[in-house]
C-alpha cells in the first residue's frame, strides 16, 4: 500500500515539474535564487521530502495522538472503558492487519462497502457494534448488520473456525486487542478510517 502511494506522490511530483509556476520554482532554487544552500537543501526537504515522509512513515505523523484519550475506547454497553497501552494497540493492529486486513483495510468492507468499520457505522449496528465486548462477541459469532441472522458462514469467526483457518490460532486476548485496535484506529487516521474508496 505504502509502495503505491509512493509511486502515486513521484508521478504527481514529476507531472507537478513540468507546470510552469513549479518551472519557475526549481530553476530559482537549483540556480540560486533562494539564496543559500541552507536555504535551497531546507526548502528541497520541504516541497519533496516531508509529504513522502507522511506517507510512507504514517505512524510518525501520529505519535503524539498517543494518549489517554485516544488509548481509551468503550469496554461495554454498560458505559464502562478500558485503557489500552500503545504496545496493546499495535499488537492489536498487527493481528488485526494479518487475520482481518485483506477485507477490512483501513477500516473499509471490501464485500460491502456501506458497513465499514467507522464508529457511526459500529454504533447503528444492531446490536451496536462500538465496544471492546460487543467486536469480542462479534468474533466469535457474527451477525447481519441488522442482527437477525448468523453470518458466520460467510465472515470470519471463531464459530467458523473450521472453514477460516485464521480464526483457529486466535485468543481471547488476540481478539480483545483487534477489538481495541479497531475502536482506537478512527482517533487516529480520523474520517480516512472506514471512509471507503473516496480515501485512496
Amino acid at each position: 500500500m505504502a509502495a503505491r502511494r509512493l509511486d502515486c506522490v513521484i508521478q504527481g511530483i514529476v507531472a507537478y515539474q513540468n507546470h510552469p509556476p513549479m518551472n519557475s520554482f526549481l530553476h530559482r532554487l537549483t540556480t540560486g535564487g533562494l539564496g543559500s544552500m541552507v536555504r535551497r537543501c531546507g526548502a528541497l526537504l520541504a516541497v519533496f521530502l516531508l509529504p513522502l515522509v507522511t506517507l510512507v512513515f504514517p505512524a510518525a505523523v501520529h505519535a503524539a495522538n498517543w494518549n489517554a484519550d485516544t488509548l481509551t475506547v468503550p469496554q461495554n454497553a454498560q458505559g464502562d472503558t478500558a485503557l489500552l497501552t500503545e504496545a496493546e494497540v499495535k499488537s492489536g493492529r498487527a493481528t488485526f492487519n494479518q487475520s482481518c486486513g485483506s477485507c477490512h483495510a483501513s477500516g473499509i468492507t471490501k464485500t460491502n462497502h456501506n458497513v465499514g468499520l467507522d464508529p457511526e457505522t459500529l454504533a447503528l449496528a444492531t446490536p451496536p457494534r462500538n465496544s471492546i465486548e460487543s467486536l469480542v462477541d462479534y468474533l466469535h459469532d457474527p451477525t447481519s448488520y441488522d442482527g437477525e441472522y448468523s453470518i458466520a458462514d460467510l465472515h470470519p469467526s471463531l464459530r467458523s473456525s473450521d472453514i477460516f483457518p485464521k480464526m483457529r490460532d486466535l485468543s481471547e486476548d488476540d481478539l480483545r486487542l483487534i477489538a481495541g485496535y479497531i475502536l482506537v484506529a478512527p482517533k487516529i487516521q480520523g474520517n480516512s478510517w472506514g471512509g471507503g474508496k473516496i480515501y485512496f
